[in-house]
This record gives structure tokens, C-alpha cells and sequence, in this order.
């Protein structure tokens, strides 16, 4: 066995103000580094609200549809060993809240998934996390403008000044997802739409470049107010012009996410990729965002509910090179 992780996990998304939401007890995740259904499991617990500790094994996957993995759980003395299915209608019948099961019922894949483009799945999975991560922190903003640098209730943020450096941390993260998917539409997906019909990808692309100087300039502004004195004026009406742009921002992110759904991911069946075409421009994707896809995968599937966590990990499992699917699934399980 390998490292058993001392503190139960918590999701990304869940950013002070603190809610005071029920927690189940503490579930041990048995299983290698390297198992899609380990990651599958992995979120489908995490999106329950309970306390997840993930012990390492040793053992390798052999099958890589999540099949045969040596996965196993323990709550209390019980423990459930089995397929995606056993395992997912265990953790929807012991744990109150959205059913998870049906989210790998199919190979987690919905119908309507079979048929649609992955460039399309993949891109809308981004704009769902992005969107949840958003607002995560805008709600974190307006708290912050509210108490005016009165600590935060929660004790585990700390001082004022503590507060806004964690603050300042998980917006860079939002950004730096946002940046990389930004420039994994201008350099892969566009330039198809492009061949298909010049022009066709412009308005995105003039919506990515007025978007960019909002983004950078709350980083800016979060980083002058962490230096001023939290008792000032200007800490105060630096917290509340920091809340007002990320609420301009997450507007605007929405809109341009929802013309992009409404007007342009529709065309992508047009194109008539072959599948291997897609699979090669899924994984061109992927290198485009390596540090989303690294460092931030963990952050990214987290900004996501369970069945769409495990849709996207369906994503992940279609690489054709082993070695780096298994390289993205220690990033989520480490």
C-alpha cells in the first residue's frame, strides 16, 4: 500500500463563506494512481460531501475501461469491491444527494454524447467548470466587500491579509484555466473552423482579445489591495471594485460561452472529422493546455458536477498513449 492521505479532501469550489454542510463519514478509496476508475470513484465520492481518504496501491490496471481495476472501498467495516456500476449504486444508496450511478451507466456517456463531436464535449466541459469556478470566486468577492476586512468566520482562512493571498491564488488559477482555453480554441479549434468557412471564428477571437485586459487587471488590483492595511478605506474600496469587475467578467464569460454553444460548436458536425481526426485533435487539445491538464486538472474536474467529472475523464481515457493518460490520472489521485 502506499501513502494514505492524512486530511479529508475537499472540493476546489468550495470557497468561504463557510456553509456548514453535513459531512458523511470518512471513506477510504483504495487503488492505483493509475486507474480511470479510481478517478471516476474519486469524484463521484467528493461530489457527495463526504471525507474521502485515498490510499495508493501498488497494483496496475490491466483494462482500460475501468472494468477490472483493483478499486475497493471502506466506510466503517464495510467494504464494496466491483465494476463502475457496483460501486457507483453503493455510493448513491449509503450517501444522500445527486445520483451519481447514472453517470456511469453508459461508459459515462449520455446518448446525446455519443453522437457529439469531442471537440464539442470537451469544450463545453471546460465552459461548465470555468463558469462554477467563476462564480466561486465572485461569491468569495462580495463577502470580502461585505465584511470590509473583518475576518472571515471560518477560522481556516485566517487574518485579513491571509484571506487575500488564498483569494489572490484561486482566481489565478480561474484565469490561468481560462488563458489556456483561450488559446486552445484560437489554435486548434478555430483554424478548422476557418478552412471550413474564412471567417468564421472571428467574432470569438475579438471577444477572447476585449476580454483579456479585465482579466489581467483584477489579478493586478488583487495583488495592490493585498498590501494596504485591512482596516483602510482603500482596502475596503479596493475589495469592492475587485467584486464589481469579477462580476462584469463573469458576465461577460457567460455570454460569449453561450454564443459560442448557440452559434459556433453546432458547425463542428459540418467539418466531417474522421475519428481518428478527433481523437487527434482531442489530444492536440490537451497538449495545447498542459498546465490545466497538469498541475490544475485536479482543480478543473472539481469545478464540475460528478456525472460531468466522469464524462470528462471518458475524454482523458480516449488517449492513445497510455503512458499519458496514466500521467493525467496521478495529477487527480496523488
Amino acid at each position: 500500500m502506499g501513502n494514505c492521505c492524512p486530511k479529508p479532501e475537499k472540493l476546489t469550489a468550495e470557497i468561504v463563506p463557510h456553509d456548514g454542510a453535513k459531512v458523511y463519514p470518512t471513506v477510504r478509496l483504495y487503488g492505483s494512481p493509475k486507474s480511470i476508475l479510481a478517478a471516476y470513484i474519486r469524484f463521484a465520492l467528493l461530489h457527495k460531501s463526504v471525507s474521502l481518504d485515498f490510499v495508493a496501491s501498488n497494483e496496475t490496471a490491466p483494462e482500460r475501461d475501468g472494468g477490472s481495476d483493483p478499486v475497493r472501498l471502506q466506510v466503517g467495516s464495510e467494504v464494496v469491491t466491483g465494476s463502475r456500476e457496483t460501486l457507483l449504486r453503493f455510493i448513491d444508496a449509503r450517501f444522500p444527494g445527486p445520483s451519481v450511478e447514472a453517470a456511469g451507466g453508459d461508459g459515462g456517456v449520455g446518448r446525446e454524447d455519443e453522437t457529439t463531436p469531442l471537440l464539442v464535449r470537451l469544450t463545453v466541459l471546460h465552459h461548465r467548470s470555468m463558469l462554477r469556478q467563476l462564480e466561486s470566486v465572485v461569491r468569495w468577492s462580495e463577502d470580502l466587500a461585505t465584511r470590509g476586512g473583518k475576518k472571515a468566520v471560518d477560522p481556516t482562512v485566517g487574518s485579513p491579509r491571509m484571506e487575500i493571498r488564498k483569494f489572490g491564488r484561486s482566481y489565478s488559477e480561474v484565469l490561468e484555466v481560462l488563458m489556456e482555453h483561450a488559446q486552445m480554441e484560437e489554435t486548434i479549434m478555430f483554424p478548422l473552423f476557418d478552412r471550413a468557412d474564412r471567417g468564421l471564428a472571428k467574432a470569438a477571437k475579438e471577444e477572447h482579445a476585449r476580454d483579456l485586459p479585465i482579466m489581467n487587471g483584477i489579478k493586478e488590483d488583487i495583488k495592490s489591495v493585498g498590501v494596504l492595511d485591512s482596516g483602510s478605506p482603500d482596502f475596503r474600496e479596493g475589495l469592492y471594485n475587485i467584486s464589481s469587475r469579477l462580476k462584469l467578467l463573469l458576465g461577460q464569460c457567460k455570454q460569449h460561452f453561450r454564443e459560442e454553444e448557440v452559434e459556433l460548436l453546432p458547425l463542428t458536425e459540418a467539418l466531417e472529422l474522421t475519428k481518428e481526426q478527433e481523437v487527434s485533435a482531442l489530444e492536440q487539445c490537451f497538449d495545447v493546455m498542459r498546465e490545466t491538464h497538469g498541475r490544475l486538472l485536479k482543480f478543473l474536474l472539481e469545478g464540475l458536477p460528478a456525472h460531468d467529472a466522469i464524462k470528462y475523464l471518458e475524454l482523458i481515457n480516449k488517449c492513445r498513449d497510455k503512458a499519458r493518460m496514466e500521467s493525467m490520472l496521478q495529477m487527480i489521485l496523488k
